[in-house]
């Protein structure tokens, strides 16, 4: 049945007369915005995102989708180019790439590092994006059964572990995370009809909108950081370097051997990270490479310059994206910051993520065809599936060129460049002036919660939760006979519960979370 599926979801992408061009670009876009020190996928999401869905009708909601979903992908990849070349991560994702990476780099052996973590890339993410299709629709047809208890349960204890890991502090990641929320409780009660929070400003009432927020947190607080260093990236002359050993500029097929069972068992740690609401590729990488350097003979080695040190990582974080979309597909929650934008595009073209996304629904009118939500998810993963051949053929064989360029941009150009564009984009989504002042606004907010370590990933998932976890709140109580005791209960209209399962979760995720800070801060003091 499942691969019948993803066949038609071939069948629907290429069906489409703009998703194959879209997901190539997506391809290359992700590679060049991973690779710019600093800037994220996320960050060129939220910038593209305004203009996608302003021409959704023209292009359809397929390429649209297709086209973010890909460049989350190949941006994550990206930065391992930044981490080798420069070393300075591209993003947080590739911040345990340049350990071995950039000191290959040094011993003129780039072009081995670049096609290493471009084959340990692709293996990792096509390894996720396999335990994605598999996995979501296995989970969605569990969850479907859900009502309103469950539903809340799940956002409840999706708020608690996502406020307990994704930052150093629990307590810096609560507060993020309460921010979030609070910021998305302004605007008109949907049932009432009350404004809340709205502080008299008329612009307020219909609430906050995400565009705006994406890009301050995420674009222009990452301007303002790059002003402060107001520094070109430097990369060593790699003509210099250069040596005559010609294994010096590929990934040979005994290393490849060599680091096969290795990148199998980090894309496992990724996928599994990737499950996890609010974790993401930051974590998995770091994982995939503290636990390999363990396992290995050669430990004494790692950080030098070796094949498996860019191998475990780059297969660990990039298996992170595909699975990270599980949460979002099955329940409604977004497992990372660039699933929780996704979400913006999926509502334009009137599909709810949840478990009901794969049931049988009426079908829907985009891009000049008719597309059930079934046949149109599984088109999303048939662009991943290319999106992950496309950009592997890219890095592979370009890095080193994307690289070059990079380095040859002028940062006090790029990025007011990005900061004017940015500023565009927020007044675009709702033409709105108080939108650009919201961008900016968030801008600084964002700023601030980099620099003192409060979690931008908890805020924007808490900001997209909010709605949902409110609504499945009301509904619960409308059903309710004894209140809020009702979430406790393992029983309710005669059915089983599983609301107090994951109310459990959430408490022993927080204990665990708390212990282990407790544990830590002992032995520093000792």
């Amino acid at each position: 049945m499942i691969f019948t599926d993803i066949i038609g979801g071939f069948d629907t992408l290429f069906s489409d007369q703009y998703a194959i061009y879209f997901v190539v670009l997506a391809a290359f876009v992700g590679i060049v915005f991973g690779a710019l020190p600093g800037l994220t996928a996320a960050a060129a999401i939220a910038m593209m995102l305004p203009i996608l869905i302003a021409y959704n009708d023209q292009i359809g909601g397929l390429a649209g989708l297709a086209f973010l979903y890909v460049v989350g992908k190949s941006g994550r990849y990206g930065g391992s180019i930044a981490a080798i070349l420069f070393n300075t991560p591209g993003t947080a994702a590739s911040a345990a790439t340049m350990q071995d990476g950039y000191p290959m780099t040094q011993s003129g052996r780039a072009g081995k590092a670049l096609k290493t973590a471009t084959v340990s890339s692709v293996f990792g993410d096509y390894f996720g994006e396999i335990i994605l299709i598999f996995g979501a629709v296995s989970i969605a047809a569990f969850t479907r059964k859900f009502g309103p208890p469950e539903n809340f349960a799940i956002y409840l204890m999706a708020f608690v572990v996502i406020g307990s890991v994704v930052s150093d502090s629990v307590i810096k990641g609560i507060i993020s995370t309460l921010f979030g929320a609070a910021v998305a409780l302004i605007g008109e009660d949907t049932i009432t009809g009350q404004f809340k929070m709205t502080m008299g400003i008329d612009e307020l009432e219909s609430g906050m909108a995400l565009v705006p927020l994406l890009i301050g947190v995420f674009v222009i607080s990452e301007v303002i950081i790059q002003a402060e260093k107001a520094a070109k990236v430097k990369m060593i002359d790699l003509d210099a370097n250069k040596i005559d050993d010609p294994t010096a500029h590929y990934f040979t097929w005994p290393e490849f051997k060599r680091c096969l069972p290795l990148m199998f068992r980090s894309s496992i740690y990724g996928s599994l990270i990737g499950m996890m609401p609010g974790l993401g590729s930051s974590v998995a990488c770091f994982v995939a490479y503290g636990e390999e350097k363990r396992r290995a003979k050669n430990k004494d080695k790692w950080g030098t310059g070796v094949v498996e040190g860019i191998a475990a990582p780059e297969s660990a974080n990039n298996a992170v994206s595909g699975p990270s979309m599980i949460p979002l597909l099955t329940l409604g929650i977004p497992g990372s910051t660039i699933a929780a934008v996704l979400i913006g595009m999926f509502l334009v073209n009137g599909l709810q993520v949840g478990p009901q996304i794969f049931a049988t629904e009426p079908p829907l009118f985009m891009g000049g065809q008719l597309i059930s939500p079934r046949e149109f998810i599984f088109g999303i993963f048939a662009a991943g599936l290319l999106g992950i051949a496309c950009y592997g053929i890219i890095g592979y064989f370009m890095a080193p060129i994307i690289g070059r360029l990079i380095s040859y941009l002028p940062t006090q150009y790029l990025y007011p460049v990005i900061f004017m564009i940015s500023l565009a984009a927020s007044y675009s989504s709702r033409a709105s002036i108080w939108d650009v002042g919201f961008a900016l606004l968030f801008g600084v907010i964002g700023y601030g919660m980099r620099r003192t370590n409060f979690s931008a990933a908890a805020f924007i998932i808490a900001f997209v939760l909010t709605s949902s976890m409110e609504e499945a709140f009301r509904q619960s109580m409308i059903i309710s006979d004894n209140g809020i005791w009702m979430f406790f209960s393992f029983e309710y209209q005669n059915k089983f519960s599983y609301a107090p399962i994951f109310l459990i979760i959430g408490v022993l995720v927080v204990g665990f979370r708390i212990f282990g800070s407790m544990s830590k801060a002992k032995k520093i003091t000792s």
